[in-house]
């Protein structure tokens, strides 16, 4: 078994979390992004029912007021399946509230609130040591396991997976059609190199980047080559601790990659029949960005997540099922990808890493995106709060486009 000190400091370098104010924590006013995001419009067309998203994390307590009937335990492998309603930490229960909560007596009212978690509880940090942490599997089990269900997508709100077994069991869950969404990490800012966490870095996932409420890029969003799509990171509600007595404010690209899984669910749910190739490529397709989408940011990648723009136009054409829309930088397919294929290069080292990072051209300092509506009554509904599709790449002298993953 891997040490759990290889993934130590993951969860805190993706989620920080702030001590509630004396008064009562209002976590649903605190949703600020399902109303630029246009949830309540979006609601009406889909909920993500009937879309199952693997939660890889530290467990989910399936017994809070917002997941009560949420979470299927059961459909848990066996093999991966200890504890995995016992959270340690209550980062794992805040993702799968932001990805599938009900809101019921106050709780986080998920951006999915139709989809249904599979939880799996892994080696991450603050997992107690001795019998416990040796029957908790670690996350490269975790995610074979859940390539191996009906899953759809599996959320990974976490880093440090650079092992060869690593990579392995995500080209083993990019081989089954899996839509595989992870966070690239905080590590931008305070002087930090900015360089990309794993799984994120990896061929066939997508990794998320982190925006605030007036659509900027955080501050300690991780950047570079391997940045694919932006969602809300900043003062985002979350449990405090594993006592699951209170919320309060989250940052970073852990909550991020929830909602963006939460987004996935949304359009997998309203196209059933779509495969992972075009699920991803409307989420490519439909970011908003105003730099070309063949130069995507290496701040932002492709650009901040509208899932409204698939659910709202019945027009949209998602293209081949059988293409990989990213398969350039993948190296391949998706669905044709096997797991006796050539493998794709292991993750740098640190240093590496940030090396890569910095790969961009110099000079742009910001983008922002319009929207365009249309004249079909099913889609007017999109142009509305046009001004919240505004992503912006903060800091000055910021370099705007990157170099993308190079095989």
């Amino acid at each position: 078994m891997r040490a759990v000190g290889a993934l130590a400091g993951a969860l805190a370098a993706v989620s920080v979390g702030f001590a509630p104010s004396a008064a009562a924590y209002d976590a649903q006013s605190k949703e600020w992004y399902l109303k630029p995001m246009q949830a309540q419009q979006m609601w009406k067309v889909s909920t993500g029912k009937g879309v199952k998203v693997a939660v890889i994390d530290t467990g989910v307590n399936a017994n809070t007021p917002s997941l009560k009937g949420q979470v299927l335990a059961d459909e848990v492998p066996k093999s991966v399946a200890y504890r995995a309603t016992d959270d340690y930490d209550g980062h794992g229960t805040s993702m799968a509230e932001l990805i599938a909560g009900t809101g019921s007596d106050g709780g986080l009212k998920g951006l999915a609130p139709g989809a249904k978690i599979v939880p799996y509880r892994v080696q991450l940090e603050g997992l107690k040591s001795g019998a416990e942490k040796d029957r908790t599997p670690e996350p490269a089990q975790a995610l074979r396991a859940a390539a191996d269900t009906d899953a759809k997508i599996i959320s990974m709100s976490f880093g440090g997976m650079t092992t060869d077994e690593d990579k392995a069991a995500v080209e083993y869950a990019a081989s089954k059609g899996k839509l595989m969404i992870a966070a690239v990490g905080n590590n931008a800012g305070a002087g930090k190199s900015g360089f990309i966490d794993y799984p994120a870095g990896y061929p066939y996932v997508l990794g998320i980047a982190a925006v605030d409420s007036s659509f900027t890029v955080s501050k300690i969003s991780s950047y570079g080559n391997y940045v694919d799509l932006a969602a809300p990171g900043e003062a985002v509600p979350g449990w405090c601790d594993a006592t699951f007595r209170s919320y309060c404010d989250t940052k970073g690209t852990s909550p991020a990659t929830a909602l963006a899984s939460a987004a996935a669910a949304l359009i997998w749910s309203a196209h059933p029949d779509w495969t992972v190739n075009q699920v991803t490529r409307s989420l490519i397709d439909t970011a908003s960005r105003s730099w070309a989408k063949g130069n995507p940011s290496k701040y932002a990648g492709y650009g901040f997540i509208r899932p409204r723009e698939i659910l709202g136009n019945t027009h949209y054409d998602a293209g081949p099922a059988n293409v990989d829309p990213l398969a350039k930088d993948n190296g391949g397919d998706l669905l044709a990808k096997s797991t006796t294929s050539t493998p794709a290069s292991s993750p740098p080292s640190a240093s590496a890493s940030s090396q890569a990072g910095q790969k961009a051209s110099a000079g742009g300092t910001s983008a922002a995106a319009s929207t365009t509506g249309s004249s079909d009554d099913n889609s007017l509904w999109i142009a509305i709060g046009a001004a919240a599709a505004v992503v912006v790449v903060g800091g000055a002298g910021a370099a705007v486009l990157r170099a993308r993953r190079a095989r």
